[in-house]
């Protein structure tokens, strides 16, 4: 399962001491609230992104996308086009220092793509300061949120800060959104299948073990996914 990364709540203790503190909170609470209300997992992406641009100070575009070792950098969600040309730009090659520092740093920052050390492609296009930071990693691939700006310098310490706290909160709600709609489509492949089952028992005459098992030496002869295998059962009976 891919590691989520959590921040230690005391890398921001001292924010309860002001009211920019309480603001905060309250911010970041309604970006949870809103977070934990979507329908999917790429509906909790797409309120992520839009999200990151209100609440991430100097943040003027945003997207998630998923990297994977010397391969393409696959866009997941985005709030301009330009966050889409600027994945882009890494496909099909190697991947710049800056996103392989992603594999073993929670965040990976570019002050300014404009500078020597910078990145002259993300300059192009407008992008002066980068900020990236990890929702998920595995052995395989990478799934980061990356804020944009147009303005060199646009991300000090405490948007860096304030990102990883806001990634927490969307990890969390992409691990509730996912395990929803595994046990939607759990229930749904449930009944699917007894579906099957039904009908093959009223057909052959057999009882629901037999009827089970037949699906099964089905699916494996013809190499169809169980649930494929009961819909098509299914939906050749209600055109009888």
């Amino acid at each position: 399962m891919p590691k989520r990364f959590v921040v230690a709540a005391s890398e921001f203790s001292e924010l309860s001491r002001s009211d920019t503190g309480f603001e905060l909170a309250e911010g970041l609470t309604a970006a949870a609230q809103q977070l934990h209300e979507t329908s999917s997992p790429h509906a909790t992406l797409r309120t992520a992104v839009r999200l990151a641009v209100r609440i991430l100070p100097g943040a003027e575009y945003a997207g998630i996308s998923v990297i994977e070792p010397k391969a393409h950098r696959q866009t997941l969600a985005w709030t301009d086009e330009v966050v889409r040309s600027a994945d882009a730009l890494n496909a099909g090659h190697e991947h710049h220092p800056y996103w392989n520092r992603l594999w073993t740093a929670p965040v990976a920052r570019i002050e300014d793509s404009a500078a020597a050390d910078g990145d002259l492609a993300l300059s192009g296009l407008g992008l002066r300061s980068v900020l990236s930071l990890r929702l998920r990693a595995d052995r395989r691939r990478l799934t980061v949120l990356t804020a944009y700006a147009r303005a060199p310098r646009a991300f000090d310490e405490s948007a860096t800060r304030l990102g990883r706290l806001f990634t927490a909160h969307v990890g969390i709600a992409l691990d509730s959104a996912t395990l929803r709609e595994q046990l939607t489509e759990a229930m749904r492949t449930r009944d699917l299948i007894g579906q099957a089952t039904g009908i093959l028992m009223e057909r052959l005459d057999i009882d629901a073990s037999e009827a089970f098992a037949s699906l099964v030496r089905t699916s494996q002869r013809e190499n169809v996914k169980l649930r494929d295998l009961a819909r098509r059962i299914v939906d050749a009976s209600e055109g009888d």
